[in-house]
């Protein structure tokens, strides 16, 4: 790693975690938006989280990671 992006990086980190948040938002606005397949993609995930989000906060259990992972073993055979 160039030793200016090491410099950056430390700096950042040393910052106050309100102020990592404002530039890790502009850091990320800075790719630009998904356009074509991957924009609905963005868009369905997007959405899909904020569901999961709301299911939670209302107190409501998603699916276990151990019978995900199950279902996936057995449509796999």
């Amino acid at each position: 790693m160039p030793r200016a992006l090491k410099q950056l990086e430390a700096e950042a980190l040393g910052l106050p975690e309100e102020a990592r948040i404002h530039l890790i938002r502009k850091l990320l606005r800075s790719f630009g938006t998904p356009s074509g397949p991957d924009a609905v993609i963005a868009r369905e995930w997007a959405e899909e989280a904020e569901r999961r989000d709301a299911s939670m906060d209302r107190g409501e259990s998603g699916a276990l990671a151990e019978d995900v992972f199950h279902r996936i073993e057995s449509a796999r055979k």
